[in-house]
């Protein structure tokens, strides 16, 4: 059987990508700066996504055409916007709190569709929401609880749930999405996202702060441009092909864990307790969600 066609391979090689990413954001630190990052990764991944594509990108531009507003704030939103504070973060914060924060998703998308739609929301679910969010706010204020009264949060744990919200507020707006294919719809938000970059782009030379990749820089924007970028899309689209969304989407629930793995191997970052914790509650609370769904 070929790897394409097994789905738990597929999506355990798509959370590692994912994770790697947040490892990507710091190694990038001094070597290329956030908003070219994100601007080179979108020219790399929309080249790849032209070429897959483009045929079919054209053949429904019709509706495409007809709903690009909505394509536009998708794109913004959920594309640029996710991706900048993403990156940003890593300035601030390290990778294993990148991961933790990223790994409540789920739970948002869960808040954001009982917000936006009324989804019926279970008692387990509601607190699975409560225990996730619990993790989330320990692992912001690093365990110290001065910190969580005093309001003293690290800026980056902070972009980064930021981050997350945008995302799962993208996400929850899916189900509004027009009658467009996967890779057609993908290809659009990625002109999107490479195009409202551009003024980011444009604030940090503004400031001095812009700086071009030197080769680590490089080999960093190819490595999110190709693997986070496209490989890692592709690969989601066909593990939720395979076993449906919802199976699917429980595989985010790795992320974290591959962050907690990977930031203290590849770059010595602390593991400390309340990380520990931290990823106890913020999966616990996604277990505890899942098994209260209806």
């Amino acid at each position: 059987m070929r790897l394409y066609d097994r789905p738990y391979l597929i999506l355990a090689a798509t959370t590692l990508i994912w994770a790697g990413n947040a490892i990507a954001s710091r190694l990038a630190i001094g070597h290329v700066s956030p908003m070219v990052l994100t601007t080179l990764r979108w020219v790399g991944t929309l080249t790849l996504m032209i070429a897959l594509a483009g045929a079919a990108f054209r053949t429904e531009w019709p509706v495409i055409r007809a709903h690009w507003k909505w394509l536009a704030v998708m794109g913004v939103v959920g594309f640029t916007g996710f991706n900048a504070l993403f990156y940003i973060s890593a300035v601030y914060t390290t990778a294993v709190n990148i991961g933790i924060i990223q790994g409540s998703i789920p739970v948002m998308v869960l808040a954001g569709a009982y917000l936006a739609y009324r989804t019926p929301v279970t008692g387990l679910q509601a607190i699975g929401i409560v225990v996730t969010i619990a993790g989330v706010a320990l692992l912001a204020a690093r365990g110290d609880l001065a910190v969580l009264t005093g309001l003293g949060f690290n800026l980056g744990d902070l972009l980064m749930l930021i981050a997350c919200l945008g995302y799962a507020a993208y996400t929850v707006a899916l189900r509004e999405r027009p009658p467009i294919s996967p890779r057609p719809f993908f290809l659009g938000l990625a002109i999107v996202a490479l195009i409202s970059s551009l003024p980011l782009v444009g604030i940090e030379i503004a400031h001095s702060t812009a700086q071009w990749p030197d080769l680590r820089g490089w080999l960093i924007i190819l490595y999110v441009a190709v693997l986070p970028g496209f490989v890692a899309q592709l690969f989601f689209m066909r593990g939720v092909e395979l076993i449906g969304p919802g199976r699917a989407g429980l595989w985010v629930n790795l992320v974290p864990v591959w962050s907690a793995i990977l930031g203290p191997l590849i770059l010595g970052e602390v593991f400390a307790w309340y990380h520990a914790v931290a990823l106890s509650l913020v999966l616990g609370g996604i277990a505890i969600a899942e098994s209260g769904k209806r």
